[in-house]
């Protein structure tokens, strides 16, 4: 069967250095196309990709008949704009998180995608990483006994202005860049949706830098944090009555630390560990085993729906300090 022949809005450095090669090493994918204005960033791409055909500006991409599926890392405030909009020009979608910046917005693109009949869903790569698969398993099976605690750190450090982190009008935001994870994976491992958030917001030139939440995730409690003005960490773990599990680099595997699973029970630590995984590439050969057989798709529009809903949650319930 032919390969999903992808195209990406927008030459963002992400796209370039790691969605980019993802979609160019996965199996039943093609990388054929970026839309961009820029001299320089096609000539970085082209390096890397040298049949990459280049359109000057995203329309045109979206009008390309080679084209099936397209890729969006553009801003997040720019996402539900250029997912309608490749919906109704009848290509595939697949959109980088926050899909939206408020769960509202969601529901015109769940609507497009459910009258196109094509695919559209978010880019939360975490889901298609076996770690991740491993953990909802053990929890599921009562690994470590009821669950009582959760908690979630995700942090690093980046004070640059003109970042699209640091902007306002652009989406920017430590609880939309990385919020999804410390919140969306809780509820992925657990199939639990959070409540009773209470959180304490910082900003900082009109976006949330540093966001400390408290809440309950079914029976258990939930504690977590999110800061892009903290020192680099990231960090889950999964307190039951029976034993703790302890992900090491849960969101970025093999860039912040390799993929480890630590099963803490009765005074023994056995570990799991992910060398080879990539869930970059694992999340377009999904998309793509979708797209050909109807093949099981761990992640949805609602899904991410949820995760936002939860992040308004999160804005609503916190205090500015």
């Amino acid at each position: 069967m032919a390969p999903v022949n992808w195209g990406i809005l927008g030459a963002a450095k992400f796209a370039r250095e790691h969605m980019g090669p993802a979609i160019h090493a996965a199996s039943g994918a093609r990388l054929a196309a970026l839309a961009t204005g820029s001299d320089d960033k096609f000539a970085a791409f082209s390096k890397r990709f040298p049949d990459l055909r280049r359109h000057t500006n995203y329309d045109a991409l979206l009008a390309d008949p080679g084209i099936d599926a397209v890729y969006i890392p553009l801003p997040n405030a720019m996402h539900v704009e250029w997912g309608l909009k490749a919906l109704d020009a009848g290509k595939h979608v697949l959109i980088e998180k926050p899909v939206a910046m408020k769960a509202g917005e969601i529901d015109a693109l769940i609507a497009a995608r459910d009258a196109s009949g094509l695919m559209a869903t978010e880019a939360y790569m975490i889901v298609h990483h076996p770690q991740w698969r491993r953990t909802r398993m053990l929890l599921a099976d009562g690994a470590i006994g009821a669950l009582r605690q959760v908690h979630c750190a995700f942090s690093f450090d980046n004070r640059d202005p003109e970042n699209i982190r640091n902007r306002p009008e652009v989406g920017g935001g430590a609880l939309p860049d990385i919020g999804v994870y410390a919140l969306g994976s809780a509820r992925f491992a657990t199939g639990l949706e959070l409540s009773d958030l209470r959180a304490e917001i910082e900003w900082e030139g009109g976006v949330d830098t540093t966001a400390s939440v408290q809440g309950r995730l079914g029976e258990a409690g939930y504690s977590g944090y999110v800061s892009t003005r903290m020192h680099l960490y990231q960090e889950v773990r999964f307190h039951g009555e029976g034993g703790v599990i302890r992900l090491t680099a849960p969101f970025n595997p093999n860039v912040y630390d390799a993929a480890r699973i630590e099963l803490h029970r009765a005074g023994e630590v056995s570990i799991e560990r992910f060398p080879a995984a990539n869930h970059y590439v694992n999340q377009v050969e999904a998309f793509s085993a979708h797209l050909r057989d109807g093949a099981d798709y761990p992640w949805s529009l609602e899904d991410a729906q949820g995760t936002q809903a939860t992040i308004d949650a999160v804005y609503a319930s916190g205090a500015q300090t």
